[in-house]
């Protein structure tokens, strides 16, 4: 709490204050735009961690909601092994619906590997029966005995072997961009520290004079603090403004269904870039702050 009235509390002080500290300079505009380009790819980073959660969760739901039995065998006994399949589903506790694939919806799951013209029914491809689950769910161990006395040549997949990898990448994804992240936050909050170093050891003979006029390292400290933090707060609202913008223009998963698309907020969500530029005046004002105080005592 001492650190947030502390943050809050600077910003009512003496504005003319500021003078002491130069407002132009090459530490200026490196804190400037180091600030700006670390939001730009803080909020990236933010987008990428929001969307691969999203999409590790859709993934999860969707492919949940529904399994595959697969009938495979000798083509003139796949009609049969069907219907028999379709018998074993429709009288199985948990399972709202049950039905086999059309040729033409097979063909339009092949297409993008084969093409649209692709012979399907010159192929010895399996037929695929389309199974719901009931929301209590079903015993999928009942029904493979099931399948295996009455159909053998049937086989259930709940696309466990395929879904399990992807929503463990896309959780990998989320780690690790959330891990980018924090090494962003913590790389502006080192920038800041030097920029913030290298003003005070500039400005040697200024805050000496201070000093013997009676100034308090708490006061020399807040002038800094303040203006280096409003500078960090001007970098990271431009840089997370220009982010936001971008992130806004990329491609929505609706348009297209690569894996990297659908990248950004949803509702609400696009207040958290917002906020970047407040988080990024706090780390500033702290690092700023311990890094002034102590070097003022190395000064002294």
């Amino acid at each position: 709490m001492a650190w947030l009235r502390a943050f809050f509390d600077f910003f009512a002080g003496d504005l003319r204050a500021d003078g002491i500290v130069p407002a132009r300079g090459h530490t200026a505009w490196l804190v400037f735009f180091a600030a700006a380009t670390m939001a730009f790819l803080a909020v990236f980073a933010l987008a990428i961690a929001v969307a691969a959660g999203r999409l590790a969760n859709t993934w999860s739901q969707e492919m949940a909601q529904s399994v595959t039995v697969i009938v495979d065998g000798p083509q003139d006994q796949r009609q049969a092994q069907t219907d028999a399949a379709l018998r074993v589903l429709e009288t199985t506790e948990g399972v709202a619906s049950a039905r086999a694939l059309t040729p033409q919806e097979q063909r339009d799951l092949l297409s993008p590997w084969f093409g649209d013209e692709i012979p399907i029914e010159n192929l010895a491809i399996p037929q695929l029966i389309e199974v719901i689950p009931a929301p209590q769910g079903f015993d999928a161990e009942g029904l493979v005995l099931r399948l295996q006395g009455e159909a053998p040549n049937a086989r259930f997949d709940d696309h466990s072997a395929w879904r399990d990898p992807l929503v463990r990448s896309a959780r990998g994804l989320r780690i690790l961009a959330a891990a980018s992240l924090v090494l962003i936050l913590a790389t502006a909050a080192a920038i800041v520290s030097l920029g913030a170093k290298a003003s005070l050891a500039g400005n040697f003979k200024t805050i000496s004079v201070l000093r013997r006029i009676g100034a308090k390292d708490a006061f020399i400290a807040k002038v800094f603090v303040r203006r280096f933090t409003l500078r960090t707060l001007t970098g990271a609202g431009a840089g997370a403004l220009i982010a936001t913008i971008t992130v806004a223009f990329l491609p929505s998963a609706a348009a297209t269904a690569g894996f990297l698309t659908g990248i950004g907020f949803t509702g609400l969500g696009w207040l958290l870039p917002l906020m970047m530029p407040l988080l990024f005046a706090l780390i500033a004002f702290a690092a700023t702050r311990t890094a002034a105080l102590r070097l003022l005592q190395e000064l002294t």
